[in-house]
Parts: C-alpha cells; structure tokens; sequence
C-alpha cells in the first residue's frame, strides 16, 4: 500500500494570508491505519458550524478569503483537509484512494469532530463527498450551500471535464499551483501558487490529486455511481435549505446548480445566484460575494428555536 507521506511543516510557513492555527484529528482506517487529518478552526466555538470542504487539487488554503470574515460574523469556521492534501497525511499509493473511502474518512472526521447544526459550503470534490456526507447523516446538517459541484450519476461528464482527467492522469508535472490560475479568473500571484504547491514537495505526495479525477463516476457502472444514485434518493428527501452559488464561467460543472434546485426540495425559493466571472475555482475569484451569500443565507434560514436576523 506503499508510504503514508506527511508534508513536513517548514512548508506552511509564511504563506500569504494564512495564518491559521493547525488543528489535527486522528481518523483510523482499517488497512492503513491512523491517519492524521488537519482542520482549521476559526471563530467562536459555540457558533453555528460552517463546515468548508475544498476539492481537488486544492486544500483548505482555497478559503483564506472566506474564513475570517465568516469567523468575524459569529460563526465557526471549520476547514478541514481531504486525506491526501494540504496539511492532511497522504497515502502514496493512488489505489488506496476510492470515491466510497473518501466519503468513509470524512465520516470518521464528522464523527470524531461532533459536528452538529452545520452549514455546509462545499466545491469541487467539496460537493462529491460534503452531498454524500449528508445522505449518510443529514441529522447532522442544518443547511447546504453548492457551488461548482454536485453528485455525478454516471450520466457523462463535460469535455472540460475530461480533458483534466486525462492531464492528472498523464501530465509528468501535474503542476498544482497551475491548475488553480487556469480555472480562476483572478490572477494569482507567484505566491499564492507557491502556497497551493506547498503540500506536495514531491511527485509521490501528489497520488490523491493524481487519481481524483479519476474517481469521478463517468459511466453508470462505474464504481461510485450506485452509490451516489442511492445517495440521491435521500437527498430528494432531505428537509433542510439548499443555497445554489455557482460562477458563470465554469466548464465543468455548468447547469448542475439546476439539477440541485430541481432535486433537492429544501432548494425551492431560495436566492440561488449565478456569480458574474466566477471560474471553476470561485473562491479566489468572488469570496466576498460568497460569505454575503452564505450569511444571508443563514440569516434567512434561522435553526428552530433562534429569530430570524434583523438586517
């Protein structure tokens, strides 16, 4: 099963604005192991929870923009990294890695973590695993907020898409700070790419963000498929509020913010928004819009027993 890597921690120094404090949990899985999974945790801590979830290939640095501002607003700002990214271990083995054990070791966190009454905002690979976290336990979530992502049936995908499969499978670089500038409007600055390279000083760290795309459920049998169409079936049922904020230059995932207001009921009547320059990766393109979003959201959508927000 190969090494499980552990990015050593001068990488994380002084990145642009990313001072976060590292948090860690420990999420046991039955063929490698305690893996160790980092978090950050902003805000008060009995705030409501906005739990942040990052896709691929990128790590919870994608939220520096958002985490203060939504900590600042009251809330608790829970950021973790997917196993394989960020300050997170990292197998380095891509066949450890499948659709259903990424969704089993966020369980394992959401567990370990106690996560209750949670707003989840999720993105990419965020979406793929943050919606199945809700089928399996949607007891635990109060709200969720998509923004270029969804829950793939094996349905196909678009050309954008495959096209980044097929450079994270075959690339000899798979330079990650690039990928993050091609599918964001906003130039990053030499920096901010080095930060989203940090995790990976070798190509042997870099097997999650190799084998993610992947993942994906491209045809009906493939594996993943079964289980996010029966994960649909619960989200059709699933009571809470459903906020849709997607960009209106993303190639990949455009028109599933439709499948999600006409899936999911809790979606219906809600100030779903197409954001104006949004790239794939919206957060480094319109972050203030996203956290008024998600704000008013919450405001509009208060838990039972709490008065909605007076603006």
């Amino acid at each position: 099963m190969g090494q499980v890597l552990r990015t050593p921690d001068a990488r994380f120094e002084n990145l642009p604005d990313y001072p976060f404090a590292p948090n860690y949990v420990d999420i046991v899985d039955e063929g490698l192991g305690t893996l160790r999974q980092h978090y950050v945790d902003e805000g008060p801590k009995d705030g409501e929870v906005v739990l942040l979830m990052h896709g691929e290939p990128s790590w919870s640095y994608l939220y520096r923009h958002m985490i203060p501002p939504l900590a600042e607003a009251g809330f608790r700002v829970v950021a973790p990294d997917l196993i394989g990214f960020g300050r997170s271990d990292k197998p380095s083995d891509k066949s450890v890695y499948s659709y259903r054990r990424n969704v089993q070791w966020m369980l394992s966190f959401l567990t370990a973590m106690d996560l209750r009454g949670v707003t989840l905002f999720c993105q990419d690979w965020g979406g793929l695993i943050g919606l199945r976290l809700v089928a399996e336990q949607p007891e635990r979530f109060a709200r969720v907020v998509v923004s270029n992502s969804g829950l793939p049936r094996g349905e196909g995908m678009s050309d954008a898409f495959m096209r980044w499969q097929r450079i994270a499978k075959w690339s000899p670089i798979m330079p990650i700070g690039r990928v993050l500038q091609r599918a964001s409007t906003r130039t990053l600055s030499d920096e901010e790419v080095a930060a989203y390279e940090a995790p990976f000083p070798k190509g042997s760290y870099k097997a999650a963000a190799r084998i993610f795309p992947s993942l994906v459920p491209v045809k009906a049998n493939d594996p993943g498929a079964a289980d996010n169409r029966a994960a649909w079936t619960t989200l059709s049922r699933f009571g809470g509020p459903v906020l849709t904020l997607f960009g209106d230059s993303d190639p990949v995932t455009a028109g599933w913010d439709k499948q999600l207001q006409n899936n999911m009921p809790g979606a219906a009547g809600q100030a779903h928004r197409t954001i104006e320059g949004g790239h794939h990766f919206i957060q480094e393109d319109a972050p203030e819009e996203l956290v008024r979003g998600i704000v008013d959201f919450i405001h509009a959508n208060p838990l039972p027993g709490r008065l909605k927000a007076v603006s």
